[in-house]
């Protein structure tokens, strides 16, 4: 996830949860946090008990986020944000709680007839790649409940759209053909095929600094006729470091009708 793909992301949130953004620069962006969003993410709930014990005036964070430091003009005080940093991380997981699953409609307008609206189904997927080193990609992928295409990048594709969620007077809407649990499992099959097809020298790497370490560990016992239970530690611990794991997650997803 690249650094401009990462400001997206915090721009729509930001919006989406009614959050004022009071800059936003190419490389950076400063938001005025709603009551709720700050409760949820700067983790200072004795200050919100106490202001609302005393009935006192509330004044929620403002947050600055930096998605690109090394191409800052400014010296600009905030908190650095990349993919894996644990502030994107929590705004994950927020996204997750407040819209996992979301049925929305292009907003379209008074004067135009006969508009209609077609189903997709878009989800956003996460894969992780772990061993002693992760890496994690995002991925997005919408699919025409009508006729089965599947486009990538569709987060991106909609970004542009004005969506609600109620649709607009005069419009009508396709029933999809497609069932989106159906659809659903073709995405999944399109992660698969994904992961599938990329490069997995990592895990060979990975296994070959496990047989390195290991053959370190054996050669410092080798001696040794009755192991120590340290022994058995370390090497366990080992195979837990350079396990090869790929994990794929569904961060959200849902129906979007749009032209």
């Amino acid at each position: 996830m690249y650094p401009q793909q990462v400001h997206g992301y915090l721009q729509t949130f930001f919006q989406e949860n009614n959050c004022e953004i009071l800059n936003d620069n190419e490389h950076y962006i400063t938001v005025q946090l709603t009551i709720n969003m700050d409760k949820k993410i700067m983790n200072r709930p004795y200050y919100w008990q106490y202001l609302e014990s005393v009935n006192g005036v509330p004044n929620p964070a403002q947050l600055t986020l930096i998605t690109n430091q090394n191409k800052l003009d400014e010296d600009i005080k905030g908190e650095i944000v990349h993919f894996g940093s644990p502030r994107l991380n929590q705004l994950f997981r927020v996204t997750k709680e407040l819209g996992a699953f979301v049925q929305m409609f292009e907003k379209v307008d008074k004067m135009e007839a006969r508009v209609i609206l077609t189903p997709w189904l878009g989800v956003n997927y996460k894969i992780s790649y772990y061993s002693d080193q992760t890496k994690e990609i995002l991925y997005s992928l919408g699919i025409n409940l009508m006729t089965g295409v599947i486009q990538e990048e569709f987060q991106e594709s909609i970004s542009d759209l004005v969506m609600d969620e109620c649709m607009s007077g005069a419009v009508f809407h396709l029933p999809y053909i497609i069932k989106p649990i159906r659809a659903l499992e073709r995405l999944d099959a399109v992660i698969e095929n994904i992961i599938q097809q990329d490069d997995h020298t990592w895990a060979e790497e990975a296994t070959e600094r496990w047989r390195k370490d290991l053959h370190i560990l054996e050669h410092f016992y080798e001696e040794v006729v009755d192991k120590p239970e340290c022994y058995e530690m370390e090497k366990k611990a080992m195979e837990e470091q350079y396990k090869v794991r790929i994990k794929v997650e569904v961060i959200n997803g849902g129906l979007f009708y749009k032209k």
